[in-house]
């Protein structure tokens, strides 16, 4: 299995994980970006439409996205000589790292691409400056 040198070893089940095949080859790619607060998962979907996914968070906490699109054949005499950008079906799950705000995420369709974000959770940081009394 491939991995990235520069990905923090956590983040290698959330990018790499196996336990779900993909139910076609020609699958969209997926991006993953970080900033200091939060994830962002980008999947390559062309023609596709918010109501051909469904996003949620299992069980388990992972995150799954599934996408089905239902072909309709409208010309029934012409036929596709090659095929390559079909994606009729796909699921893909990805174990979230543990700073994941769960009760956050979102997801957006917009210019053919599913906009996954996956807030971090903040957290707090005590001011270690204070005034001391002198009593």
């Amino acid at each position: 299995m491939y991995r990235n040198s520069w990905l923090p070893e956590v983040f290698n089940d959330f990018f790499y994980n196996n336990n779900m095949p993909r139910a076609n080859a020609t699958a969209p790619a997926i991006n993953v970006l970080e900033t200091a607060t939060e994830y962002t998962v980008e999947l390559a979907a062309p023609g596709l439409s918010k109501e051909d996914f469904v996003v949620n968070i299992d069980n388990d906490g992972d995150l799954t996205i599934k996408m089905e699109k239902k072909e309709e054949t409208k010309d029934q005499a012409a036929h596709y000589l090659r095929r390559e950008f079909s994606y009729s079906k796909y699921e893909q799950t990805l174990i979230l790292p543990d700073d994941v705000d769960k009760e956050k995420i979102g997801a957006r369709m917009s210019d053919g691409v599913l906009t996954v974000s996956l807030p971090k959770v903040q957290q707090n940081v005590q001011k270690i400056a204070r005034q001391i009394e002198v009593g």
